[in-house]
């Protein structure tokens, strides 16, 4: 679903704001930073009832050299017809019947790791970085805010950097835990999109994403976002982004907005 937009923008902006560096470059101090954002979704994925979440996640992010690891903590409110599973930060909801109830409380926490620069052009003009994540089943199954499984991913995001225009793509997988009566499919996901640099302080992109259904027999998941991220003060940035979303697989529309702060 649309949430995975904050780890890829942490990605994303990270290489744009400095990792197209040669590696004598690079600091040499581990740099950390929080981040805490909203995020609302509504769509009916192809029943009859709307799917609203609410999702506000909290997000530790320890950069050393060129690695990161990131922790993120999310709270869930959701409003669905009762049995509704959420299938993590990245899959479709599995939508149940019955009458219609709300259900909060933590969700799917996440674990991730990247490795910047894995491969880079000569000039500094392209880059490539490796990302490993692990979705722990941590979410209450009972009220469907989870699957109670782990989910393991590994995806390659690739950037060019022009004058102030960086293209960039993603391709990675998904290896998904079955909940109980279910049987998801792994899944390959891409996006493909850019960034902007409209002032020193400004940015503006762009992504399309294209996630394969873990349900056979429904829609691929299809997004469209466009977001801006502005520096606040030395160290702060706040990022809005809006979505829509394409087929019943995906949430009809979205927006959200997130602010964080390194130290």
């Amino acid at each position: 679903m649309s949430r995975r937009y904050a780890s890829r923008l942490h990605v994303a902006m990270s290489a744009i704001l400095g990792l197209a560096l040669p590696a004598a470059a690079w600091p040499a101090e581990p740099r950390f930073s929080v981040a805490v954002g909203t995020e609302y979704t509504t769509g009916d994925y192809g029943g009859e009832q709307s799917v609203d979440e609410t999702h506000v996640p909290v997000t530790a992010v320890l950069d050393i050299g060129r690695a990161s690891f990131r922790l993120t903590v999310p709270y869930l409110n959701v409003r669905a017809p009762e049995l509704t599973y959420i299938d993590g930060p990245d899959g479709q909801p599995i939508v149940g019947e019955g009458p219609v109830v709300t259900n909060d409380g933590i969700g799917d926490v996440q674990a991730v790791v990247t490795l910047y620069d894995v491969i880079s052009g000569d000039d500094g003009g392209s880059a490539l970085d490796l990302t490993g994540k692990i979705k722990f089943g941590t979410a209450d199954v009972d009220t469907g805010l989870g699957t109670g499984e782990q989910d393991y991913s590994l995806q390659a995001d690739m950037f060019h950097f022009f004058s102030r225009f960086t293209a960039m793509g993603t391709l990675g997988y998904s290896l998904r835990g079955d909940p109980e009566g279910y049987d998801l499919d792994d899944t390959l996901y891409a996006s493909l999109g850019g960034s902007y640099a409209a002032t020193n302080r400004v940015q503006l992109g762009g992504f399309f994403d294209f996630r394969e259904a873990s349900i056979q027999g429904v829609d691929d998941i299809q997004e469209l976002s466009g977001w801006v991220a502005t520096r606040v003060g030395d160290r702060g940035r706040i990022d809005f982004y809006v979505l829509a979303g394409f087929g019943d697989s995906s949430p009809d529309w979205g927006a959200g907005v997130s602010y964080g702060a390194s130290f």
